[in-house]
């Protein structure tokens, strides 16, 4: 297990589990989708250990400015 994840300032630093766990996912997605990572030192660590290591870097965080997308809904 990631000893980050170990300690509680990773929870405090995103405002809690449920946000962490959305942040990481959503992260992780886009590292699947080709993203390149936002720290150097990536050799033999997990998608999970670079994530993590963005988030105690302060290269990503969660995006609390943005409102809620409404559909485009098609005007009759």
């Amino acid at each position: 297990m990631i000893e980050e994840l170990k300690n509680k300032a990773i929870f405090n630093k995103v405002g809690g589990a449920f946000k962490l766990s959305a942040l990481i996912q959503k992260r992780m997605a886009e590292l699947l989708e080709g993203s390149r990572p936002l720290i150097e030192d990536t050799e033999g660590k997990t998608m999970m250990e670079i994530v993590v290591e963005e988030i105690m870097q302060d290269k990503i965080a969660p995006n609390y400015d943005t409102e809620p997308q409404q559909p485009d809904i098609p005007k009759l």
